[in-house]
């Protein structure tokens, strides 16, 4: 018996698309989350928390650090930073907030996710507590003041003065699990 030529044809293209999308949707994802995380591409910051530096201020020195948001389009939220923009010492440790409310009539999970510009400040940046960590359960029309626990670090290259980190703000779409519908 002879085997049909397309056939073969549509077998060794379906195996194709089959390989193609594994490594586009299974094993690339993780290796540029594993360079971004080296290099601070991309602007991501820490996605976990760090120890705070002891004694490494660089007293001759500032930074202005400012602080933006966006809301996803499709999110019913208020977000914004407590402050616009803060001086900051290297090395040394800062705390101020961000304000989310949800405005929806229903209970609400939200999730910031964070970036720094430019880019190469990324792996300076580093959060001790940041409400990016977790996901946020909001009941309706509930506000929440968020902390952002930080420090740059000394060995910030001298050629970058200012860092703006930016969240974006977004409604996951889960079922909140602690707070109950008002």
């Amino acid at each position: 018996m002879k085997s049909n030529p397309h056939l073969l044809l549509v077998g060794k293209l379906v195996t194709l698309s089959m390989a193609m999308f594994a490594f586009g949707y299974i094993v690339m994802p993780p290796l540029y989350n594993i360079i971004c995380d080296i290099t601070g591409l991309n602007g991501r910051t820490n996605s976990a928390a760090v120890s705070a530096p002891v004694g490494q201020e660089v007293a001759d020195r500032t930074i202005t650090v400012e602080f933006v948001s966006v809301i996803n389009s499709s999110a019913a939220w208020s977000f914004k930073p407590q402050v616009q923009t803060m001086e900051v010492i290297p090395g040394k440790t800062y705390t101020t907030n961000y304000i989310a409310k949800n405005l929806s009539g229903a209970a609400a999970v939200g999730q910031a996710v964070p970036s720094v510009a430019p880019s190469s400040a990324a792996k300076y940046f580093n959060k001790i507590e940041c409400f990016c960590f977790t996901r946020q359960e909001f009941e309706a029309r509930a506000e929440k003041e968020m902390p952002l626990i930080f420090f740059v670090e000394p060995d910030l290259p001298r050629s970058i003065d200012t860092i703006t980190l930016s969240y974006t703000y977004f409604n996951t779409g889960e079922e909140p699990e602690n707070v109950s519908d008002s």
